[in-house]
């Protein structure tokens, strides 16, 4: 790769207070603070600030650890779900164990799609055909709903589409590493999907049963209007100890 002819995508929203956060995150939800201040009685020339950032590791642009998710109180891997928690997180499958990922990456333009429902397969799997999207084994899918430019309209940005139980499905069979959306769930969050029997189906098959971590709240718009759908993806995951997620800055770098 040519660093010369390297063009950099930041997939990050931007993280403040009054930023979408999904209901059951809320509180802490996220917020920043100074704690220390440049003054004008300094003892010296130099001064110095400080603050402190109280979040929640599902606020912003994130990736879920796989104890964030439990099918039947059974972790990934059939771990019990309730001796691995205790009030400090958990002993197996916390953010500290996520791997940096640097993989080949897909973006999927789904288009603008209207808020309040689910994302079928077969539309999915013909815009990937269309576009030259083949997900293999250890990428990395992105899927973009339109919904990141809502990103400042916490009402409308939460009520995003998100994907039926059937893309995650074929995902998880086609074993990539992790998925993402720029909605706040890679679910749709407005009811319980008939074939799990669950909120969040794709969190249940993905994260549970498959053990493929989803990343959540991206920002898509540029990487899609320069018509980019292949390219190299980076994500580097807090080693959060015992965490359920973690704040992640994931870039796409795309060679011209």
């Amino acid at each position: 790769m040519n660093p010369d002819r390297v063009r950099v995508f930041d997939l990050e929203q931007p993280r403040h207070a009054g930023a979408p956060i999904h209901p059951a995150h809320v509180p802490p939800g996220q917020a920043y603070m100074l704690h220390r201040r440049h003054e004008r009685s300094a003892p010296e020339r130099r001064t110095g600030a400080a603050g402190v950032l109280i979040t929640s590791e599902h606020a912003g642009t994130h990736i879920d650890a796989l104890a964030h998710q439990a099918e039947d109180l059974k972790l990934h891997g059939g771990g019990d779900a309730l001796s691995a928690q205790g009030a400090f997180g958990f002993s197996e499958h916390g953010a500290e164990t996520i791997a940096p990922i640097v993989a080949r990456g897909w973006l999927v333009n789904l288009g603008v799609v209207p808020p309040g429902g689910w994302i079928g397969l077969d539309r999915f799997q013909r815009l990937a055909r269309e576009q030259g999207v083949e997900p293999a084994a250890g990428d990395v899918l992105l899927a973009r709903t339109g919904n990141g430019r809502n990103w400042a309209d916490p009402e409308l940005y939460l009520r995003g589409s998100g994907m039926r139980a059937a893309i995650s499905q074929w995902l998880a069979g086609l074993g990539v590493r992790a998925v993402g959306a720029d909605n706040v769930a890679w679910d749709w969050t407005g009811e319980a999907d008939p074939v799990t029997g669950t909120t969040l189906p794709g969190h249940v098959i993905l994260l549970v049963r498959a053990g493929i971590h989803i990343i959540e709240n991206l920002y898509l718009e540029e990487l899609t209007e320069a018509g980019v759908s292949r390219f190299t993806f980076i994500c580097l995951p807090l080693k959060l100890r015992g965490a359920t997620g973690s704040p992640v800055r994931p870039i796409a770098l795309f060679e011209a």
